[in-house]
């Protein structure tokens, strides 16, 4: 990458913030209040990539074994949704956190002319209470949620759209995530795409998903726009 990067992307969930452990807590108040046992967190953790919504049904379905039209067709699924939502609504920011280096880098690439956008799959009123929650809203420029647009990831009108928002071009831009569903956006979209290690990747290792870069820590993401050489 070079500095003629004018725009990078992240993905939310597994890239900026750890946000698994209060995603389980809604599934099981979801779960309990339907009359269902609780789920582990490894196994939510593996779910998470494809939005709440397809979460909560992957969470229902194994407790009910039943596949994603019987979920939909059972009689406490209106409930079930109903009690996720409200649940995950006061749940978010509660056991979630940044993780290390994200604020600064953050403000560093904006202070070195670089635009943000988030491009995730959590719907949007989600998206934006847990931005809220950990003070992270004015920190992009875009944000494109799950619900934004008709299509979602790995779809690449989600980086498109925020690509044209912000003014820059495929040239001009990357992608940062955490999932084998990230890179198949970028690569979709046309753009490089870096990966971090710590997120969720459905339990497979993400360098098996061959990104344009493995990241060890999230300030890496500064190597796209050097600091200013300081002269004098």
């Amino acid at each position: 990458m070079s500095a003629d990067v004018k725009a990078v992307l992240f993905d939310l969930d597994g890239t900026l913030i750890e946000t698994a452990p209060e995603i389980a807590d809604a599934v099981n108040d979801a779960l309990r209040a339907v009359g269902l046992s609780e789920i582990g967190l490894p196994m939510v953790r593996d779910w998470i990539g494809h939005g709440t919504a397809s979460l909560l049904v992957s969470a229902l379905g194994h407790r009910l074994q039943l596949d994603t039209s019987g979920v939909k067709a059972w009689s406490r699924y209106a409930e079930a949704v109903s009690a996720f939502d409200a649940a995950y609504e006061a749940r978010c920011g509660t056991r979630s956190h940044l993780y290390d280096g994200v604020r600064d880098t953050l403000a560093l690439l904006r202070a070195r002319g670089v635009r943000t956008a988030v491009v995730t799959n959590k719907e949007g009123r989600f998206t934006a209470r847990v931005l809220a929650a950990h003070q992270l809203t004015a920190s992009f420029d875009v944000v494109i949620s799950g619900d934004s647009l008709p299509t979602k990831k790995p779809n690449p009108a989600g980086i498109h759209h925020a690509l044209g928002e912000m003014g820059a071009s495929v040239k001009q831009a990357l992608f940062v995530g955490d999932s084998s569903i990230d890179v198949q956006t970028a690569r979709n979209a046309g753009v490089p795409v870096w990966v971090l290690p710590y997120g969720y990747n459905m339990g497979q290792p993400i360098a098996d998903s061959q990104p344009d870069r493995l990241l060890q820590g999230f300030e890496q993401v500064l190597d796209v726009a050097p600091a200013a050489p300081v002269h004098g």
